[in-house]
């Protein structure tokens, strides 16, 4: 079903290579890899059954984030930007929420072109990390 507030990318490559390829991906675009959370492990960590792989990727661009930072310090409750990996129905699944999206819930206008931006560089971060060869 499609959803107009997330990316959602498919890939046939397994979850490791993938959350690997996307960290060597957002360097290359000049993002950050702050954070990777393995959900599964934190989940069953807590002694709570969980038994899928799902990962979250937080990625950041410090120009982009000083951009928007400055035009409304709340989008701060917006960053940094986050990629779920995981897995379902055999394949790897890539999915964010759109910058441009997660924007509109901010009176800040003037930051519409820096979503867009970002938004643009995180679909190629997430085609290059799904993609084998």
């Amino acid at each position: 079903m499609p959803n107009d507030l997330l990316i959602v990318r498919h890939s046939p490559l397994p979850l490791e290579t993938v959350c690997r390829q996307l960290t060597e991906s957002a360097v290359r675009h000049q993002f950050g890899v702050l954070a990777t959370h393995n959900l599964r492990e934190k989940i069953e960590g807590k002694g709570l059954p969980f038994g899928r792989e799902c990962r979250v990727i937080e990625v950041c661009n410090p120009r982009q984030a000083q951009l928007v930072l400055r035009e409304a310090i709340s989008i701060a409750t917006a960053l940094p930007c986050r990629i779920a990996v995981y897995e379902e129905d055999g394949r790897t699944i890539l999915a964010t929420i759109k910058p441009t999206m997660l924007l509109t819930m901010f009176d800040s206008p003037s930051a519409a072109p820096v979503a867009l931006e970002v938004e643009a560089t995180m679909i190629q971060i997430m085609e290059e990390a799904g993609r084998a060869g």
